[in-house]
């Protein structure tokens, strides 16, 4: 004879995910959009780093005073990145920062999702509150501990980074 699960069920219960309730999922879809600020800075950041492709690097100096004095930040590089990554270098983007590949990319994603979403109405959407605690934490670490390893790769990098540019 089976044992009956008596625990109560639903919000608030403090119950662990049992064998009757499904666990909830990281990605959903959601029927409106909860991300569209994120949407419109991609279109924005896409739309520079689309106009830098074709009519070059802006003008202006946009290094902090520390970019001077030889001292790099994880950001360095990116706005070349970003225009290496959309006329299609990808080796010359990663020299200059690999985050400016990751920017452009993602931004290019945010752009298909939101498409997708128009199209269909209904939006892929993160969950980040089901997420246990520790699995939170785990992901703010390794966060951190890539920004760090993506300082000390910039900073290897200064004499370049401080160079002028071809483009």
């Amino acid at each position: 004879m089976p044992v009956e699960d008596r625990r109560p069920r639903g919000q608030g219960s403090g119950e662990r995910y049992g064998s009757l309730a499904a666990a909830p999922t990281i990605m959903a879809w959601t029927p409106r959009d909860r991300y569209w600020p994120a949407t419109v800075l991609a279109v924005v950041g896409l739309g520079v780093a689309a106009a830098m492709a074709l009519f070059g690097l802006p003008g202006v100096d946009l290094h902090p005073i520390t970019h001077r004095w030889g001292i790099m930040d994880p950001l360095c590089g990116g706005t070349r990145a970003a225009r290496y990554t959309m006329v299609g270098d990808l080796g010359q983007a990663w020299r200059y920062n690999p985050l400016g590949i990751v920017v452009v990319m993602g931004a290019a994603l945010a752009i298909v999702r939101a498409g997708y979403g128009a199209a269909t109405h209904r939006w892929l959407t993160l969950q980040w509150s089901v997420l246990p605690l520790r699995t939170k934490r785990l992901v703010f670490a390794l966060a951190v501990l890539a920004v760090v390893a993506l300082e000390i790769r910039q900073q290897g990098r200064a004499e370049l980074l401080m160079a002028g540019t071809g483009l």
